[in-house]
């Protein structure tokens, strides 16, 4: 009979995202605070912190040094995630006017983008984004700006 290997519970990505969750909220610090303290966007910081981008080694050590968790956690962070998410339309109100936005000028950008650069896509691999406050006398605005690279269709 061979030797039973004894299996110990792997940290996965929800468990050092649950964690990231606790340390801010018990820090008080803002995404903004954390990701410049990694020198990174505060958009691509909770997206990896969320198990939606890999982490480059010296990031995912320098974000689980400034949140405090363990070591373990920034071999996980550095993974390369599994992009899954609901298929489902959300209730929550902010996501759901985004896929609002997309479902009504969806059309609309692609028809743009075609226009003005052929046929294809915009990344998202290849891509950036930030979200700014805008004062406005109407109520103040959220500005979302998002640039991805082009990439045209090939023919052959």
């Amino acid at each position: 009979m061979k030797d039973a290997v004894e299996m110990t519970d792997m940290m996965t990505k929800e468990d050092v995202t649950a964690m990231i969750l606790s340390a801010k909220r018990s820090s008080g610090m803002t995404w903004e605070d954390i990701a410049a303290k990694i020198d990174m966007s505060p958009v691509w910081t909770h997206s990896a912190a969320m198990g939606m981008n890999a982490m480059p080694k010296d990031k995912a050590e320098a974000l689980s040094s400034v949140m405090g968790l363990p070591q373990e956690a920034a071999l996980v962070l550095a993974e390369s995630p599994t992009k899954i998410w609901e298929q489902a339309v959300p209730t929550d109100p902010c996501i759901y006017r985004l896929y609002e936005i997309v479902g009504v000028y969806g059309p609309t950008i692609k028809a743009i983008i075609q226009e003005k650069f052929g046929d294809g896509i915009m990344s998202a691999i290849d891509f950036d984004m930030q979200i700014t406050r805008v004062e406005h006398p109407k109520g103040d605005r959220v500005k979302i700006e998002m640039s991805g690279k082009y990439l045209g269709y090939n023919s052959w």
